[in-house]
C-alpha cells in the first residue's frame, strides 16, 4: 500500500488530548550524536538483530507520511517508515530533523518507478537516470543520525512481470553501499513467496534485509515463511487492519469494514501471533497507518479519524510496544444497525424513506459519548497498492440525531450505493467508528403468490 492522506475534517473536532510532555511514554531521544548512526545487521547464537551504534534495537514502528511523529513517540514508538524522501510539504532532511527531536529513527523511503505505473525496466537510458535520481536523494540524506535503513521502493512486485526490476534495485543497493556505509538496504514486498524470494535472491543479492507487508493474512506468515527459503533478517512494513481484498462483501459488491473495536483486537492478535513470535528471523514491524486516508473508505486502514482522533488501535500499539495502557481509553463499538439489521445482512431501503440507525458503545474513559453520522457515495475507485483515491461525495441533510448512539437516516434519492458511517467521540481526544453499506433502490419489492 501507500501512504496518500485525505487531512480534510467535515465535523467539528473532539477536544485535544493532553499535552504530550507530560505522558509517561514520551521517548527518550537515541539519536542525539552529530554524525550518522552506525547501523547492522547481526546474527547472534542464531538470531538476527538490528544494532544502533553497537546498541539493539528492536523496532516498534509505524508507517508515517504527515501522521503525528510527537504522539508516535509518547505511545512508546521508536520508528517509523516514509515512502519517499520528499513528501511534497516537507524535504527528507526536514522529516529527519524532526524524527531527531522525537528519538525516532527513520526508515526512509526511496520513490522507486513501478511497472504497472508504466514504467520500462528494459529501457536501460530511464533505468540509468533513475539510478541518478535516487543517487542524489541517498547523499542528501545519507548522513543523518535519524536515517536507520533505506527501503527501496514499496511493492515493486505487484502486479509486475519484468523481473529487471530487481536487477534495478540490485544495482541502486550497490550505489547506496557504495556512497553510504553506515546504512542497510532493503526491499518491501507485497507479501512472500518462494518463487519470489528466488527471484531476489538471484537478482538483488545485495540487499541486506527483506520487507514483507501482509494483513489478514499475516497470520500464516510463519507457516509461510519456511516455505520461501529466506533465512535471513527482515521486518515487516504493512500490517494492521484486514485488506478490503480479504473481507466479506454485500451482494451488491460492497466490502464490509470491520469497526474500530474489532479491528483493535485483530491488531492484538496479528501481532502476537506473526511479528513478536518470531524471536530469530524477525527485527520488528511498522503498522499500518499512523495517520488517515481514503482507501474504500476514510476509516479502513487509518488508525486516526481524519480531524485527529484516536481509535482503539493506537491503545493496542502502546500496550504491545509498552506494556501500558493509556491513561484513558478510547471508546469501543459494541454493534451498529441500520434499518434493524448489520452489514452483512444487505441493508437495502427505499428512496427518500426514513430509517433508524442505532450503534451500541461504551466508554472505558468514563468520558461522555458524542456521536457524529455521515451518509457517503460508495466509492467506485479500482486502485490498488495504496494509488491515490478520491473521497467519495458527503450526503448532507440525510441524518436526523437522536438520543445517544441514534439517529434516523433518510435514503438518498437517486438510486445506487452508500454507505453509513458512525463516529463515536469522548473528551480525550478518542474516538470510535462504525458504517454499514446500504443499496438504495426503487424497484417494487417481488411479491410471492401461493398456490
Amino acid at each position: 500500500m501507500n501512504h496518500y492522506l485525505g487531512i480534510s475534517a467535515k465535523w467539528p473536532l473532539a477536544l485535544l488530548t493532553a499535552s504530550l510532555a507530560a505522558c509517561a511514554f514520551a521517548a527518550q531521544p537515541a539519536n542525539q550524536s552529530s554524525g550518522p548512526a552506525k547501523v547492522e545487521v547481526r546474527q547472534t547464537d542464531g538470531r538476527w538483530q538490528l544494532f544502533v551504534n553497537q546498541k539493539p534495537l528492536y523496532v516498534h514502528g509505524a508507517g508515517l507520511e504527515f501522521g503525528d511523529q510527537e504522539k508516535l513517540a509518547a505511545h512508546g514508538g521508536n520508528s517509523f517508515r516514509t515512502w519517499r524522501t520528499d513528501n511534497g510539504q516537507d524535504t527528507g532532511q526536514q522529516v529527519l530533523d524532526r524524527a531527531r527531536k522525537n528519538g525516532l529513527y527513520v526508515l526512509m523511503g526511496l520513490d522507486v518507478s513501478r511497472e504497472r505505473h508504466g514504467f520500462d525496466y528494459s529501457d536501460t537510458n530511464v533505468v540509468a537516470g533513475q539510478l541518478a535520481r535516487i543517487k542524489a536523494e541517498v547523499l542528501k540524506c545519507k548522513d543523518h543520525p535519524a536515517l536507520l535503513i533505506w527501503d527501496i521502493r514499496n511493492e515493486l512486485n505487484l502486479n509486475s512481470q519484468n523481473p529487471r526490476v530487481w536487477d534495478a534495485v540490485n544495482d541502486i543497493s550497490k550505489m547506496i553501499h557504495q556512497v553510504d556505509p553506515n546504512h542497510p538496504t532493503t526491499t518491501s514486498l507485497a507479501g512472500i513467496s518462494k518463487d519470489l524470494v528466488t527471484e531476489i535472491k538471484t537478482r538483488a543479492s545485495d540487499l541486506d534485509l527483506l520487507c514483507v507487508q501482509m494483513y489478514a493474512d499475516i497470520v500464516n506468515l510463519p507457516r509461510y515463511l519456511p516455505d520461501t527459503g529466506w533465512t535471513g533478517p527482515y521486518l515487516v512494513t504493512e500490517w494492521g487492519a484486514t485488506g478490503h481484498w480479504e473481507v466479506g462483501k454485500t451482494s451488491w459488491g460492497a466490502p464490509i469494514e470491520n469497526d474500530s473495536t474489532v479491528k483493535a483486537e485483530f491488531y492484538r492478535k496479528r501481532y502476537e501471533i506473526a511479528i513478536a513470535s518470531d524471536k530469530k528471523q524477525c527485527l520488528g514491524s511498522y503498522v499500518f497507518l499512523w495517520g488517515q486516508k481514503q482507501e474504500r473508505t476514510p476509516t479502513w486502514y487509518g488508525m486516526f479519524l481524519a480531524s485527529g482522533e484516536e481509535t482503539e488501535a493506537v491503545d493496542v500499539l502502546q500496550h504491545l510496544w509498552t506494556g501500558k495502557w493509556p491513561e484513558f481509553r478510547s471508546p469501543q463499538v459494541k454493534g451498529f444497525m441500520l434499518d434493524g439489521k448489520t452489514a452483512p445482512q444487505n441493508v437495502r431501503l427505499k428512496p427518500g424513506q426514513s430509517y433508524a440507525a442505532k450503534v451500541l458503545a461504551e466508554a472505558p474513559a468514563k468520558a461522555p459519548l458524542t456521536y457524529a453520522w455521515e451518509v457517503m457515495a460508495e466509492s467506485d475507485a479500482q486502485s490498488n497498492g495504496g494509488d491515490f483515491e478520491s473521497t467519495p461525495q458527503c450526503l448532507t441533510g440525510l441524518v436526523t440525531p437522536g438520543k445517544a448512539g441514534e439517529a434516523q437516516v433518510k435514503a438518498p434519492s437517486k438510486p445506487g450505493a452508500y454507505r453509513l458511517f458512525s463516529y463515536v467521540l469522548d473528551s480525550h481526544g478518542k474516538a470510535a467508528h462504525a458504517n454499514i453499506p446500504f443499496y438504495v433502490d426503487d424497484k417494487p419489492a417481488k411479491v410471492t403468490s401461493s398456490q
